[in-house]
């Protein structure tokens, strides 16, 4: 898992505006957020789940017209509900995932980061932040290296087998940052970061979110849970949040409401937060996600102003 920033104690964190017009597809158009002092420190993670099934198709529902004399009867289709999944809500989505990821909104900046953020799990590196000492990005350069042989992450495999479940940098010293930031340079590298994120957890959250009758903010909500978090069901992992919170309050697909059961998840993921990491900054959820909650933007419709370790990010458009 990615990192959870966490600000100094006793430091008082720079506010710092950035306006982005969101597209529809990622850019590269220098349309990034804000940069702070605040740095980010730790995230928890377990290890990856399995590959999901493909994503199957939201319902649509079709109105019959009236039929007209000697013509056939006219049938129009009602729109389909609004999906996390749709290209322009996918890019806000990667846009408020890096914003408290990497304290910025260009994500597509993120494929090669690398660092060892002092968290326990090693180096953290990449799009959401694989790391090598929770299986995730093990797996991610095995798939890789199964499809490219002889890229210049191959012959750190034995050392990531190695250090898997642990803090160690034993064989991945001092080549293994240059070889990660060299390789991401390359698109098919780029496409693999991207891949295993939408496989393990961008479609595995939105799919659970939508059978759970929950809109875009919602679909949202569960997809940063599972980045953070990671995809397992103990209590401080996605799956154990999600059972505590409809313990507390039930789902749109069980006939509750919707903000309450979504005010119920944040609550108990706040909590996991901190018991994963007592004194840890839960910003991203305290004026991100609920700060939308509270204005009843269920759609996560834009213009957003959220603000993240102390930075305030907004997002105007996404057409």
């Amino acid at each position: 898992m990615k990192r959870a920033g966490l600000l100094a104690l006793g430091a008082v964190p720079l506010v710092v505006a950035a306006t982005v017009y969101a597209s529809t597809a990622p850019t590269s158009d220098g349309d990034s957020g804000a940069q702070g002092s605040a740095g980010p420190t730790v995230a928890a993670r377990t290890s990856a789940a399995s590959t999901p099934a493909a994503r199957t198709p939201a319902a649509r529902t079709t109105a019959v017209g009236t039929p007209t004399a000697r013509t056939p009867a006219a049938r129009t289709t009602a729109a389909r509900p609004a999906s996390l999944a749709d290209p322009g809500k996918k890019e806000l989505a990667q846009r408020l995932v890096a914003s408290a990821e990497n304290s910025t909104l260009d994500w597509q900046d993120a494929y090669a980061y690398i660092e060892d953020i002092g968290d326990g799990q090693g180096y953290t590196a990449g799009l959401i932040g694989f790391c090598t000492g929770t299986h995730d990005l093990l797996t991610l350069v095995e798939t890789y290296t199964e499809e490219h042989p002889g890229n210049g992450l191959a012959r750190y495999l034995p050392a990531l087998r190695a250090v898997d479940g642990t803090d160690s940098h034993e064989g991945l010293d001092p080549g293994f940052t240059a070889a990660w930031k060299a390789e991401a340079a390359r698109p098919a590298f780029r496409a693999a970061q991207d891949d295993k994120r939408d496989r393990v957890f961008f479609d595995p959250a939105v799919r659970r979110a939508e059978q759970d009758g929950l809109g875009v903010l919602g679909q949202f909500v569960y997809y940063d849970a599972i980045v953070y978090h990671g995809p397992g069901t103990d209590p401080t992992s996605f799956g154990g949040i999600r059972a505590a919170a409809m313990r507390r309050a039930a789902t749109p697909a069980q006939g509750g409401s919707e903000k309450a059961y979504l005010e119920a998840f944040l609550d108990v993921r706040r909590a996991a937060m901190t018991t994963l990491h007592p004194g840890t900054d839960t910003s991203r959820v305290d004026t991100a996600q609920r700060r939308f909650l509270n204005e009843g933007n269920l759609g996560l419709t834009t213009p957003l102003k959220w603000e993240v370790y102390g930075q305030t990010y907004t997002v105007r458009s996404t057409s």
